[in-house]
């Protein structure tokens, strides 16, 4: 069965955010956490980064940083999203062996097995453009080329694919296409009825694409 993988929106008060994920991470099976964050001094940038891990990794659950991975093993990450080819070609260095190397920003077909060529430990197809307004509901690629990529993926190649959700009704049809995680992007906090009733109902979705 698909697990889900959850984006934080651009944090610069983690220890406010932490309070947060205490209460939604026991909801669901929660594969990894993508911690993205505003920028800051490196020092600061470390501490928030441990602030979530000593969190996360407590469930058992994998700390991903968005880029920067540079600052990965130093603050005790488990691994870092990179965005682009050549940014995940440039962070190999400092992430294998120990560490997980996730591709996302793949526009097509190539890039996809490139960074499947590249020892990435997982490809994302599907997640917003890098600076949207809104990393949740920003600018998304059109969902059925999406559900196809993943299709796509699952039938002809071994390394893991996360499908980006960008709505609750796209959670179910990515895990059927074949996705072996779903990622929701920071919608999931802003949504009125509290992140946990979204994760909730994400897990019942995951179950009945698995049923």
């Amino acid at each position: 069965m698909a697990r889900l993988y959850l984006y934080t929106p651009p944090l610069d008060d983690t220890a406010a955010f932490v309070r947060t994920l205490e209460r939604a991470l026991p909801v669901a099976d929660i594969a990894a956490v993508l911690l993205r964050l505003a920028d800051a001094d490196e020092r600061m940038l470390i501490n928030r980064i441990k602030t979530v891990a000593a969190v996360v990794q407590r469930r058992d659950i994998a700390l991903l940083v968005d880029g920067r991975p540079e600052l990965v093993a130093r603050a005790g990450a488990d691994g870092a999203h990179l965005t682009g080819i050549e940014a995940l070609h440039a962070a190999l260095p400092l992430l294998k062996p120990d560490r997980i190397a996730g591709a996302g920003g793949l526009h097509s077909r190539h890039d996809a097995m490139l960074a499947g060529e590249t020892a990435a430990d997982y490809v994302m197809f599907g997640e917003p453009e890098p600076g949207s307004v809104d990393q949740g509901r920003g600018k998304n690629p059109p969902f059925p080329a999406v559900e196809e990529r993943v299709a796509w993926w699952a039938e002809l190649f071994q390394p893991p694919c996360i499908g980006y959700a960008s709505s609750a009704d796209q959670i179910r049809p990515l895990a059927q296409a074949g996705a072996d995680f779903v990622a929701l992007g920071e919608w999931i906090w802003s949504e009125p009825t509290g992140a946990e009733r979204v994760l909730a109902a994400a897990a019942q979705s995951l179950a009945a694409a698995a049923g």
